[in-house]
């Protein structure tokens, strides 16, 4: 995954924000909406693609473009560095396969062990039991 190439396949709009500002609010756009098209992304492998696509379902729209929103800074610039890094990560992320468990068996000694206490523990309950 080439970052530089992906950042230049963005999408960005500014949109009116809401929330502090006061009467500067309703004359600057400051919130940044980033869209990225993963169906026609030159920069990504069909696999990366595929695995983007079943880890960022819950995010992706019906013609699979992913739409993120920052209105976090009143300023435009800080709010499309936030987007960018948060975009980034959120790739980076998803793209992340996990290791496969290996499966492990007790040891010899483990095993033992445990037999021994379970049969310490039951000679310490038979040794309660009154005899008749």
């Amino acid at each position: 995954m080439n970052s530089s190439k992906i950042i230049k396949e963005l999408n960005f709009k500014a949109i009116r924000s809401s929330g502090a500002g006061g009467q500067h609010v309703n004359k600057v756009s400051s919130k940044i909406e980033l869209s990225f098209d993963l169906e026609n992304s030159t920069s990504l492998s069909e696999s990366e693609k595929e695995r983007l696509k079943t880890k960022l379902s819950s995010k992706l729209t019906k013609e699979n473009v992913l739409i993120l929103f920052c209105d976090e800074s009143r300023s435009q610039h800080r709010n499309k560095e936030i987007i960018i890094k948060r975009f980034i990560e959120l790739i980076q992320l998803s793209l992340i396969r996990p290791k496969k468990r290996k499966k492990t068996k007790p040891s010899k000694a483990s095993i033992k062990k445990r037999l021994d206490s379970k049969k310490k523990h039951s000679e310490k309950k038979n040794n309660r039991k009154k005899l008749l």
